[in-house]
């Protein structure tokens, strides 16, 4: 019987996203001009600035980038996000693969008992010292329902493995929006019916 939780070899490790943008993005500093810049207030009358913004990217501790001004120290922080709106994540070892039509019902997030084992056999085994799980769906359904989807398969998945004392640093649910295959086909959609296990500092 095909294995419901797919394990990837170490070996197979993600490349981290973005990292060349990252490196590119840490080099380049946005400085107002040394000189105070002057600017006229809807009343007409002039304030003076005389602030220097270097910008960088602060890395949370589930991976995810963030761009930094001033260190964040004034609040001046936003998500780093890819032209679809996706967090830029740092990720770890993708190291196991959910087949979501072996566990979980048409439209269901609850985890028949044989996946549950299965689940409970992976994360014991696992030498990981977190996890970070996100949810994926096919485009069949509106946008919105896919992305609830998604989180509610990957809180299921995160629950189990946090029945057996396994470390949860995230879970994500991103719907349709990060397909392995194409959708037009029944093969496609079954691939992208899936739940992502990423492994964080495995020993």
């Amino acid at each position: 019987m095909k294995d419901m939780v797919q394990a990837i070899p170490k070996t197979r490790a993600l490349k981290k996203s973005a990292s060349g943008f990252a490196a590119a993005f840490l080099s380049i500093a946005i400085v107002a001009s040394e000189a105070q810049a002057q600017l006229l207030d809807t009343d007409g009358q002039k304030t003076v600035f005389g602030q220097r913004y270097v910008p960088g990217i602060w890395v949370d501790p589930d991976g995810c980038e963030h761009w930094v001004i001033d260190d964040g120290v004034e609040g001046f922080m936003t998500p780093h996000t890819d032209r679809n709106g996706i967090p830029v994540c740092r990720r770890g070892n993708l190291c196991g693969v959910v087949e979501s039509d072996q566990m979980f019902a048409t439209d269901s997030a609850r985890i028949n008992a044989a996946g549950r084992q299965r689940l409970k056999d992976f994360f014991e085994a696992s030498s990981a010292a977190s996890f970070v799980i996100t949810g994926h769906t096919d485009s069949r359904a509106s946008d919105a329902y896919n992305l609830a989807l998604s989180k509610r398969r990957a809180n299921a998945v995160a629950s189990v493995a946090r029945e057996v004392g396994a470390n949860v640093s995230s879970v994500r649910g991103l719907g349709e929006r990060q397909p392995r295959a194409t959708n037009s086909t029944r093969e496609g959609q079954a691939k992208n019916r899936r739940v992502e296990i990423v492994c964080q500092g495995e020993g």
